[in-house]
């Protein structure tokens, strides 16, 4: 069976009445989200059975990772680990390099990936994005910049590959992991697109977002491959259940970053699901 044929399924509401809904991570059996506008921490089984597992930040634009002993990781104004206590402490101190943080992705060496400063006026010159570097040692350094709003993150299995979104670029950048963690070889990887929070599947494709209200599975080079239509717009795509083969959709109606709050209130996010052709691979 070719995976146009797998690809049957329409998107199902999995939970719905929830604000803006970001960084979906499948971990433990469950697939966690950020409920942003909530500063809460959700996770969801494939029955909509859903728990509240912790508090992360108020405002908008932070997401969460594991460590490799299974500590969660929180970024936002500050990245955060939360100790097995449940005190949360600061993980890193990465105040000289930004002073917001957004994605993240922890590879399968214990390499720590965030992104930051992102911008809602692209203005003019280089974009003030970047990619910083905290290597299981606790050093950070940047290991990139000149990120037209940085976005979702994936590392391929075998640790050799670094994909971005870069939202307001339109386009999905790759990097090659070098042995000491640093980004090297910038590409791009596809483009004609408008992605956010992305996942990686292990045919090598990536499920992104469109300028439209569609996710679209992509493979390198910019041909789509699968195309899911929403009616509102989707915020990320994560892979996930127990064989790898459940898309995760997270979307709610985008007001613009004016009407923010308005579109809080309105509270039209949800958790999609369908059935993928291809399993989910690499990190996160």
């Amino acid at each position: 069976m070719t995976s146009e044929d797998a690809f049957r399924s329409e998107p199902q509401v999995l939970l719905s009445g929830l604000a803006y809904v970001e960084s979906p991570r499948w971990h433990d059996g469950r697939l966690w989200f950020a409920h942003w506008g909530a500063g809460q921490i959700v996770a969801v089984d494939l029955d909509g059975v859903n728990e509240l597992m912790g508090d992360g930040f108020p405002s908008l634009g932070w997401s969460m990772a594991w460590l490799p002993d299974g500590r969660l990781l929180v970024t936002g104004e500050r990245l955060m680990r939360r100790e097995p206590d449940g005190s949360m402490v600061q993980h890193a101190d990465l105040s000289a390099l930004s002073a917001d943080w957004n994605e993240i992705v922890v590879d399968g060496r214990g390499n720590i990936y965030v992104n930051g400063g992102c911008d809602f006026d692209p203005g003019e010159g280089d974009p003030p994005g970047i990619i910083a570097l905290i290597t299981p040692d606790g050093s950070v350094r940047q290991v990139t910049d000149a990120i037209a709003f940085p976005n979702g993150m994936i590392v391929t299995p075998d640790n050799s590959t670094l994909i971005v979104a870069e939202s307001f670029a339109g386009r999905l950048t790759a990097f090659d992991i070098v042995a000491d963690g640093g980004l090297s070889n910038r590409r791009v990887w596809a483009d004609g697109i408008r992605p956010d929070g992305i996942s990686l599947d292990a045919e090598g494709a990536v499920w992104a977002q469109t300028a439209g209200n569609a996710c679209v599975r992509v493979a390198e080079g910019g041909k789509a491959l699968e195309t899911i239509e929403l009616d509102r717009s989707p915020f990320a795509c994560m892979l996930g259940g127990p064989d790898g083969r459940t898309l995760f959709i997270l979307a709610a109606e985008w007001r613009g970053i004016d009407k923010v709050d308005e579109a809080l209130a309105a509270r039209t996010g949800q958790v999609l699901t369908v059935r993928a052709p291809v399993p989910r691979a690499g990190w996160p």
